[in-house]
């Protein structure tokens, strides 16, 4: 639809007598900035040098847009006050939905991992791995890092398709076609009897891993309201811990069986749990966030209408809202086109780079001792059985955790509880790397397995369900797919530097660091704290249209909430003051 016939469906936005909201009554042409003279105070950031006020060039630049009539202010007033059981009691079917979508990062995190335990799994060594003596059989290092690393080479190509094609077709569409693909990928696996087979099959499946890794993000994101945004994201990271516990309770189930049928069988399973999960999602309904990016109104509205209780919600306030922040967006940002290079353009590159590095945290902050964890259970000197129970309650561990980190989200916030997170687990790792040093015992063996539990629980508490948090509030709403897509890379391009790493630390016949390895991501850990404590900004309970604005007016770390509460305080999309009165920002 053209813009011209978008913005002139007066009515049919809203309850109120003009589509998108009369003319502006609510500000002088300084609205979003400070209307002092002087350059000093907390509005210092935001002012620059008194430009002429953005709404006034928005109305030049598109005459059809107007500033948000009372009752979309109201809509947005009404969510970002929506408590976490309200919001449930409003928005069930989109937190349905947002489960359903992200289920397919269960079959990520299950398949990704059972690579990483068949390496200690006595069958699958002695069916693909070579002699090393008294009957023992080692999978060689260089397939223990060419494996993982094909999976992520294949991962990236499917996020650059993914990030191209989800923006044309729609997310469901394109989720649907990676499973299918997935699903042919893995007879692949299944039947393999070589590494080099194995090799081929870990790359086909990486392709429709890597398109799952971006959009269960993205339409967490743009289906939920502010208030459940954190939690429902958060779910994701926990779909890839239930995945990673399913593939370790399977596999340690059969680690004493010496058939195939032992790691051909976890294989298998893929099938299984693919079958639901492909119905899910092309009974779901699409993003309403797609579909006003595709000029599709009604189309977003009926989405809405399938997201939230029937009569509680007003879908033409809401799609008001979205079509405003979408036009505003591209006039702040230049750029009504969406490319991988406008990720790279004014106040994107800012948030391309935190995206990014947020991601590449998660591979270097030590979580590959934790996908390692068997294996270096057992060269720390555990028996097979012992390693495997104790992968089993890392990752039930890790559930625990997810869920705790869902209190914590809205009450510490994002910043504070990846920083706080970061520092823990810095401190623990060099605790690793100091038990390390000591000689090898049967009590060193268990101390080192208790902190990486240790570990495992400081993670999952806190960097990794914050981080699917930050990189999707981060983006801007028309770039959150490519600039995902771009995180996911940097993160899959640091992982199999990992990968290639970490073997070397562990095997015995390489570098043989086992617990000393923790002093090396120690030093990562330290170097991704300093530069989130300087670089890392606070996005709790803030709207896409507010984070957009921050970011456009350069607002520094340390000034984020204070300058978010400045741009309420100007009226930044026309609320009266009894209505800004009511907001919840002054509480955190």
């Amino acid at each position: 639809m053209a813009r011209q016939d978008l913005y002139n469906q007066r009515g049919s936005y809203s309850d109120h007598s003009d589509s998108i909201a009369p003319q502006p009554s609510y500000a002088s042409d300084n609205a979003w900035m400070h209307t002092r003279s002087d350059s000093h105070g907390p509005n210092a950031a935001l002012r620059g040098p008194t430009p002429p006020d953005v709404f006034s060039k928005l109305s030049a630049a598109i005459p059809d847009l107007r500033p948000l009539d009372s009752g979309a202010r109201a809509a947005t007033r009404a969510e970002q006050k929506i408590t976490f059981l309200g919001g449930c009691r409003l928005y069930p079917k989109a937190m349905a939905w947002s489960m359903a979508i992200s289920s397919t990062i269960i079959m990520e995190g299950f398949d990704t991992l059972l690579i990483f335990s068949f390496f200690s799994h006595p069958t699958f060594r002695r069916a693909y791995g070579v002699s090393t003596g008294n009957g023992n059989y080692e999978i060689p290092t260089r397939w223990q890092f060419g494996l993982p690393t094909a999976a992520e080479a294949g991962e990236i190509v499917g996020l650059l398709l993914s990030g191209v094609v989800a923006d044309r077709i729609g997310y469901r569409f394109t989720l649907a076609a990676a499973l299918i693909f997935l699903f042919l990928s893995v007879f692949l696996s299944f039947f393999a009897v070589s590494l080099e087979l194995l090799l081929a099959g870990q790359i086909l499946c990486g392709i429709p891993w890597g398109v799952f890794q971006t959009l269960s993000i993205n339409y967490a994101a743009e289906v939920m309201p502010v208030t459940l945004r954190g939690y429902l994201l958060a779910n994701i990271n926990l779909c890839w811990v239930w995945g990673q516990l399913l593939a370790t309770g399977i596999v340690k189930a059969l680690v004493n069986n010496s058939s195939q049928w032992s790691y051909r069988l976890p294989f298998a399973l893929q099938w299984v749990i693919g079958v639901p999960v492909f119905i899910a999602v092309l009974l779901a309904p699409e993003s309403p966030w797609w579909l006003i990016r595709d000029n599709r109104l009604e189309a977003a509205k009926s989405s809405l209408l399938r997201l939230t209780t029937k009569g509680t919600v007003n879908v033409n306030e809401t799609a008001a809202v979205m079509t405003y922040t979408n036009e505003v967006e591209k006039y702040l940002n230049d750029k009504p086109s969406i490319a991988y290079l406008d990720c790279f353009k004014r106040s994107d590159l800012r948030r391309t780079e935190i995206t990014c590095v947020v991601w590449v945290t998660q591979q270097v902050c030590g979580t590959s001792l934790l996908g390692w964890a068997a294996y270096f259970y057992e060269q720390a000197g555990l028996q097979t059985n012992d390693a495997f129970s104790l992968s089993v309650g890392t990752y039930g561990l890790a559930v625990v955790g997810n869920v705790v980190s869902w209190f914590l989200l809205r009450r510490v916030g994002r910043r504070r509880l990846y920083l706080g997170g970061l520092l823990t687990m810095l401190i623990t790792l060099l605790a690793i790397g100091g038990v390390g040093v000591a000689p090898t015992s049967r009590g060193q063996s268990w101390t080192l397995g208790s902190l990486l539990l240790v570990l495992t629980f400081i993670y999952h508490l806190t960097i990794g369900p914050v981080c699917f948090v930050l990189v999707a509030e981060i983006p801007s709403t028309r770039l959150r797919v490519k600039t995902a897509v771009l995180a996911r890379v940097a993160y899959n391009l640091a992982g199999i530097l990992i990968n290639w790493m970490t073997p070397r630390m562990l095997s015995p016949t390489a570098w043989n660091w086992k617990g000393k390895s923790g002093f090396f991501f120690a030093g990562t850990t330290f170097l991704c704290l300093v530069y989130c404590y300087w670089r890392l900004p606070e996005t709790l309970g803030l709207s896409y249209l507010e984070i957009n604005v921050l970011f456009e007016r350069k607002a520094k770390v340390s000034k984020f909430r204070e300058l978010q509460i400045n741009l309420d305080s100007l009226g930044y999309f026309s609320m009266d003051r009894a209505e800004r009165d009511q907001l919840p920002f002054r509480a955190y």
